[in-house]
Parts: C-alpha cells; sequence; structure tokens
C-alpha cells in the first residue's frame, strides 16, 4: 500500500513508499483553485494529482462590475451559466497570479437556478432554511463553470491558453418536512455550499434525482476537464498520481499485458 503524504493544498504519493523507486520527486501539474472538500474528493477518487490553494476574491464585486458592463445594465444581463464561468476564470487567474507559475490551473464555480432565481451561498441559517423551503420538492439547474490557464513554459509544451466552460445537470429536491429543514441547517453544512446542499455529504438523502453530468453536482467535472485539457494536449492520464499510473514504459519497452482473467487492460503513463 502506497503511503500518502497529505497537506492543506492536495494530496501527494511519495514516490518510493508506491513502489516506483527510480521516479523523480512527484510535483503535480494542476493547481486548483478551490478549497471545496467536494471537488478535492472528485480529483482524489479520479486518481488526479494537484495541489490546491482557495482564490482570494470578492465575487459580489466581480459579478456587479460585470452586469454593470453589460448592455442593459440590470442584474438580468448575465445568466447564471454566464456567471459561473466569469468567476472560474477570475478564480484561476488569480490563484495563478500567488502561485511560482508552471502549472495549468483550474477554476471552478457553481450556481443553482430554480425557475430563473440564482440560489448561492445561504451564508445563514435563516436564508438556508428560507431557500428550502422554496427549494423542497421542485427541480433546478446546477451551474458548474470550468476555467483552465496553461501556465506551463513553452519547453515544457506550454501553450498559454486560457479558456473555459460549463456543465449542467438538473436536480430534484426531496419533499422535506421542515423539521427536517431545520434538522440539516442545524448541522451547519448548507451555509457555505452552492445552493444550499450538497449531494455527497448530510444533505445526500435529500437530493431524490439528478439528471445530466453528475460529477456537476460537486462542482467539478471530469468528463469536462479531460476535454480541457485536450485542447492544450494534456491526456487527463498524465495527471494521475504515480501510484495509479504506474512506472512508464521505457522507449523500447512495450507495456505488459493484463492477466486476462482480470477483466482489466493494462494502461501505461
Amino acid at each position: 500500500m502506497s503511503h500518502e503524504v497529505t497537506s492543506g493544498t492536495g494530496t501527494f504519493v511519495d514516490p518510493g513508499d508506491a513502489g516506483l523507486e527510480g521516479l523523480e520527486e512527484f510535483e503535480p501539474l494542476l493547481l486548483l483553485a478551490s478549497a471545496s472538500s467536494g471537488r478535492h474528493a472528485t480529483l482524489e477518487r479520479a486518481g488526479i494529482a494537484f495541489t490546491s490553494r482557495a482564490a482570494d476574491l470578492d465575487e459580489d464585486a466581480v459579478l456587479a462590475g460585470a452586469r454593470a458592463a453589460a448592455a442593459d445594465g440590470a442584474d438580468g444581463g448575465l445568466s447564471p451559466a454566464e456567471a459561473v464561468l466569469l468567476l472560474a476564470r477570475e478564480k484561476a487567474q488569480a490563484v495563478l497570479e500567488e502561485s511560482d507559475g508552471g502549472y495549468v490551473v483550474l477554476g471552478c464555480d457553481s450556481m443553482l437556478e430554480i425557475d430563473g432565481e440564482v440560489v448561492g451561498k445561504p451564508h445563514t441559517p435563516e436564508r438556508a432554511a428560507e431557500r428550502w423551503r422554496a427549494m423542497r420538492g421542485r427541480t433546478g439547474t446546477l451551474h458548474s463553470g470550468h476555467w483552465l490557464i496553461d501556465d506551463r513554459d513553452a519547453e515544457d509544451g506550454g501553450t498559454g491558453a486560457t479558456l473555459g466552460a460549463t456543465a449542467g445537470c438538473e436536480i430534484t429536491f426531496a419533499d422535506l418536512s421542515d423539521e427536517e429543514i431545520e434538522a440539516y441547517v442545524a448541522t451547519g453544512e448548507p451555509l457555505g455550499v452552492a445552493g444550499g446542499f450538497t449531494i455527497d455529504g448530510i444533505g445526500g438523502p435529500f437530493v431524490t434525482s439528478v439528471s445530466g453530468d453528475p460529477h456537476a453536482v460537486v462542482g467539478l467535472s471530469l468528463p469536462l476537464l479531460r476535454e480541457l485539457l485536450d485542447e492544450i494536449e494534456v491526456p487527463l492520464h498524465v495527471l494521475w498520481r504515480p501510484d495509479v499510473a504506474g512506472p512508464a514504459a521505457g522507449p523500447d519497452e512495450s507495456p505488459a499485458p493484463a492477466d486476462p482473467g482480470s477483466g482489466a487492460s493494462g494502461t501505461t503513463a
């Protein structure tokens, strides 16, 4: 079993303890501009190595400025999908500017939309309870913006590209009783998450169905991340942790064939 060394900025694997002696000291290429535990867990379960840093960003000010710049200057001048993409871009840029450079930076942001109204982070118990009373038994759309910045050096294949896209899914909530809403809000979980709910935590039993990209629910779409990485010619498997990828085959070697009885295929890093 590999020995994982964890810190506040992601999960790292000691190559020696992973049985990969001879590899150079491993440093993740991906820098995630988010402190979200759900996004961290999504990448970790997918075997993706990363470091992370939360963006120091005044989201309300960013959105207000964008809406003021819209042609009509009204709140409706920026759709939820446009808003999450804008915030994802600003987060990625802010974290890049605070880093040492050389990373592929991923910024993410999510918003829940119900009947044209955006439901952000409640922040207070009163607002969380009010929003859950309005959401229960209904279906909304979760928009998750993703923005990628390629800050690798040119000699390392860097493109300097900056690009993004949005993933989404339809979410139907259970028809909670007032007692259930009060109990859930009292846990504190819904206060700091988009839409005031989680699907991978205490709030999981209160989500009855998801239609669309399932990863968008936690704010990081793995299929969309793969597509964005393809645009900068970085295959997703390049981001796998050494303990997941295994030692790469040498230039004159072929990968070992899979055991026919295992049902698995061989992979190379």
